[in-house]
């Protein structure tokens, strides 16, 4: 048996530690099952990816500045002729490989700004290589939403159809791709591949109860979703305000407070929230990793997030959790997580009800920690299955040797 030659195909290394996450929990469960396999990555940020993952990468956008906005003729010339570029060296990496792994993230939807020609082009590309060049594409443990504006509806359908292998990581997900058209039938839900890294021991009480200790408030640069654009900046004007007036409220209980981000783009809401509290009760963590981010959802005593990953983080850590949410994605993945009662909308932030939130969340600590075991021991199970049903799809030979070493 030849080695299996397999790509992982994303916005990876490009500042998002989510994305990043769900790559990780990919590469773990190729290093463990598939140790022979060949991997490499067509990615946002090559550099960070072989460097921090040690596997060869190559760069996703042939023209730089795709992700700039083009003001001037020579800008918009090299972003429609990147376009063409990118068809041919898409084709050209899937060619080399027999299988490709798009590892979770939110590829199939617009919960946030996101243009056609952006990133739902470039999955277009890839699932289209794969059928006709037939490399397995695998969308595996995918977000998926409703999306309304018909270009990027009709290439992420396109994708979706295109691939030779589906799962979500919410059921939400799998609906919204049944109504825009994909057949599901033979498609599964498991949990966020997040919950498949590796949990951060919690920081055990010693001696009398103490002072009440931090908490996390995870920020996020949110301007609203991807038709709300003629409304961006009151959105976040608002967010960033109702969010700041919590904070402060914290620090007038006297709650140590720790700021957690997700991507790089949301350093400027943590700078704004420090220089209009200005207390040394505040404090910016530095969060490089899922891992980072779970250490220290893990040492807080309860934590408040906005970005969708570091929901994920705190509730894997089994810290009682209140969502700032600002898509569906968020009410359904603390609804499974038996915390649908905490979730407070982005677009909406009321320092007051949030504040009377929280104190309720707080007040129920002790049940909502034994609730997340139990929800966190079953999420590692289901992921079990997500795996073997992914070897099983993708590397069927590799599945009958197990199967025959199990029998023997």
């Amino acid at each position: 048996m030849t080695a299996a030659r397999v790509g992982v195909f994303g916005l990876l290394g490009s500042g998002n530690l989510g994305n990043d996450g769900s790559l990780e929990a990919v590469l773990g469960y190729l290093r463990a099952e598939h140790p022979e396999a060949v991997v490499d990555a067509l990615c946002g940020g090559p550099e960070v990816v072989a460097a921090r993952y040690g596997i060869p990468a190559t760069r996703l956008h042939w023209y730089r500045g795709e992700y700039r906005t083009a003001s001037r003729a020579g800008a918009i010339a090299g972003k429609g002729l990147g376009k063409l570029v990118d068809a041919v060296r898409t084709a050209a990496w899937v060619r080399r490989h027999d299988v490709v792994i798009v590892p979770g993230m939110g590829v199939l939807e617009a919960t946030l700004p996101l243009r056609p020609w952006g990133f739902p082009y470039s999955l277009f590309l890839l699932c289209a290589s794969g059928r006709l060049l037939r490399t397995r594409v695998a969308l595996v443990g995918v977000g998926a939403d409703a999306i309304s504006d018909r270009p990027t509806r009709a290439l992420v359908r396109g994708a979706a159809r295109l691939a030779a292998y589906r799962s979500y990581r919410d059921a939400l997900s799998r609906h919204a791709m049944r109504a825009m058209g994909v057949d599901t039938s033979r498609d599964e839900v498991y949990p966020d591949l997040a919950f498949a890294l590796p949990t951060p021991a919690a920081s055990a009480p010693s001696g009398p109860p103490g002072p009440p200790g931090p908490v996390c408030v995870g920020v996020m640069d949110f301007h609203g979703g991807n038709d709300d654009r003629a409304r961006a900046e009151e959105i976040h004007r608002r967010y960033l305000d109702g969010t700041t007036r919590f904070v402060r409220a914290l620090v007038e209980d006297g709650r140590p407070v720790r700021l957690l981000t997700g991507d790089a783009c949301d350093a400027a809401v943590v700078a704004a929230i420090l220089d209009a509290v200005d207390s040394p009760l505040v404090t910016a963590a530095e969060a490089a990793s899922l891992a980072d981010l779970m250490k220290e959802t893990a040492a807080a005593d309860a934590v408040v997030a906005t970005r969708y990953h570091n929901l994920v983080c705190a509730l894997k850590a089994g810290t009682p959790t209140l969502a700032l949410s600002y898509a569906a994605k968020s009410d359904a993945l603390m609804e499974s997580m038996g915390l649908g009662a905490y979730c407070h909308p982005a677009r909406e932030v009321d320092a007051d009800r949030l504040l009377e939130q929280f104190r309720s969340l707080e007040g129920r600590s002790a049940e909502l920690r034994r609730t997340l075991a139990e929800r966190n021991l079953a999420a590692t199970r289901q992921l079990g299955d997500q795996f073997t049903a992914l070897t099983a799809a993708l590397f069927p030979a590799a599945d009958h040797v197990h199967t025959l070493r199990e029998a023997s």
